[in-house]
């Protein structure tokens, strides 16, 4: 067996570069074939077992062959993808589940009608397995990390790029050109690590807005094997378990349903984020030399570890503190909604608090996508939010917290989470604002705008021509009191009645005369 660290080509001592040995057997000798998994296995040092370097070459080739439309290898995400949701037995979901599962959400819809203000979206519940999971997520999952994957893709073909010997560069020219090539190999090796953070998703996630986004374009599902994983160790009926859940869903969908700015919005956002994030070469040029391209194992292991976690700036992190909040918002009232439908559940709090602390902390599913793509979607706000919206529920009623949502101005900030209870004092206070520029804005529109004698008219109708700045703004003021220093009244030559203030306004004297 060849040492990796000082391979030889078996005919000298003379030392090798590894990737120009391995890619010279690929591609220059081996037979007609060009693939000799033996050469292969001895220029990596692996065992030469004939069965494990067959599926490796397979998956070698795939990666350097493999065409897309794009940066990213999108068709290979995919398969990915339903290959690790398969794994681990994933049972299709029998008709006797698909039944159960929609009753579940059906008296879900009932339990939310009393509680909200949305209506019942109508629709019907579905039943997926984690394969249908992935089908049926994976158009979103693209857009949302579509920004980052193309960068990422184009970073590691660079990378591989400037590291490959010029020999080997001209020899990959004879077949296409290394340019496309490894393209190709960088779309694909970020393709095959973003199915696999996908199909990992699909083992922990119970429904179709499980992680806070309508993934599945507003469908309610459920995934009855993750349901059941859930209950697992809980000592509650499983019943219950998958009622609870089937209420979560169906208040996200409603949320989703009547509010529709808001899916784009979170979207949006996302993207918005996504597009902004720094890759740092830096780390990808250390994976590249570090990972293995004819071992999958040491690239995905190299991957998850987040190698690629791109580094955030300032702008990211308030573009990450609006996201989070949003998140947060949107979880927080289907938290107390959830917990206002299910109160007839005997172990609703118990769910309530497992939930809240899945949330809050994610699973190493979440872990691993957050490090792919630089982005963890979970509300570490969740509470604050559930406490602004309990709050406003005894304040507004069911309506009047709902109302909240009709517009992104209209929600809550981060400053109303950090202090719940003096939200409606705030809001007092910018809506009589927003009241007073309304109606200075109708009268001017109108044409009657008129100093009324209050301080706020007659700082904007006090100057007149010949006046200076200095007597402009001083008109818009009461005269000064005794011992304030101010001028005195003549010395502009108006007229000291002018202002149409109160004459005892200015002092002792009424007639105006003294300025003390």
């Amino acid at each position: 067996m060849t040492n990796p660290s000082n391979p030889s080509n078996g005919d000298d001592d003379t030392p090798q570069d590894p990737l120009s040995e391995m890619l010279a057997k690929m591609f220059g000798g081996g037979g007609a074939g060009g693939f000799d998994p033996q050469e292969i296995a001895r220029a990596a040092g692996l065992p030469s077992d004939p069965a494990a370097m067959a599926m490796m070459m397979q998956q070698v080739q795939a990666m350097f062959s493999a065409q897309s439309e794009g940066p990213v290898n999108w068709k290979m995400a995919h398969e990915q993808a339903r290959r690790v949701a398969a794994s681990d037995n994933d049972p299709s979901v029998t008709a006797l589940q698909r039944r159960s599962v929609d009753e579940s959400l059906k008296l879900a819809e009932m339990w939310l009608d009393p509680v909200t203000d949305f209506p019942s979206t109508g629709q019907l519940g579905r039943a997926w397995s984690r394969a249908e999971w992935v089908e049926a997520t994976m158009t979103t999952w693209r857009r949302l990390t579509e920004p980052v994957a193309t960068s990422i893709a184009k970073a590691l073909s660079d990378v591989i790029s400037d590291q490959l010997p010029e020999e080997m560069k001209s020899m990959m020219g004879m077949m296409g050109g290394p340019s496309s090539m490894l393209q190709n190999v960088g779309g694909a090796m970020f393709g095959m690590q973003l199915g696999q953070a996908v199909g990992a998703l699909s083992k922990d996630v119970v429904g179709s807005t499980d992680i806070g986004v309508p993934l599945a374009d507003g469908r309610m599902a459920l995934l009855p094997a993750n349901v059941a994983a859930f209950g697992a160790g809980l000592d509650v009926p499983e019943q219950e378990v998958q009622l609870f859940l089937a209420v979560r869903e169906a208040a996200h969908v409603r949320l989703f349903t009547h509010i529709p700015w808001l899916t784009g919005h979170l979207l949006g956002s996302i993207e918005r984020y996504a597009r902004g994030i720094h890759i740092d070469m830096g780390k990808i040029e250390e994976a590249a030399r570090d990972i293995d391209p004819t071992n999958p194992e040491s690239l995905q292991g190299a991957l998850s570890q987040g190698v690629f976690m791109p580094e955030r700036t300032p702008e990211q992190d308030a573009a990450l503190v609006r996201l989070e909040t949003t998140l947060a918002l949107v979880e927080g009232w289907v938290d107390e909604v959830t917990a206002a439908a299910a109160a007839n559940l005997p172990s609703a709090g118990a769910m309530r608090e497992m939930v809240r602390r899945r949330r809050a902390t994610g699973g190493p599913a979440e872990h691993a996508f957050a490090a792919l793509v630089g982005l963890e979607l979970r509300p570490r706000r969740l509470r604050d939010a559930a406490a602004l919206w309990a709050l406003l529920l005894e304040e507004r009623g069911a309506e009047g917290r709902d109302a909240l949502w009709q517009h992104p101005d209209l929600l809550p900030t981060a400053e109303d989470l950090d202090d719940p209870a003096g939200f409606t004092d705030r809001r007092k206070l910018l809506e009589s604002s927003d009241a007073d520029v309304d109606a200075a804005l109708q009268r001017l529109l109108a044409g009657d705008f008129e100093p009324t004698g209050d301080a706020s008219d007659a700082s904007d109708a006090a100057v007149t021509p010949g006046d200076t700045p200095a007597d402009g703004a001083a008109a818009g003021d009461a005269a000064p009191s005794d011992g304030d220093g101010g001028t005195p009244p003549d010395a502009s030559g108006d007229d000291p009645d002018a202002s149409g203030d109160d004459p005892d306004a200015g002092g002792p004297d009424p007639d105006g005369t003294k300025a003390g």
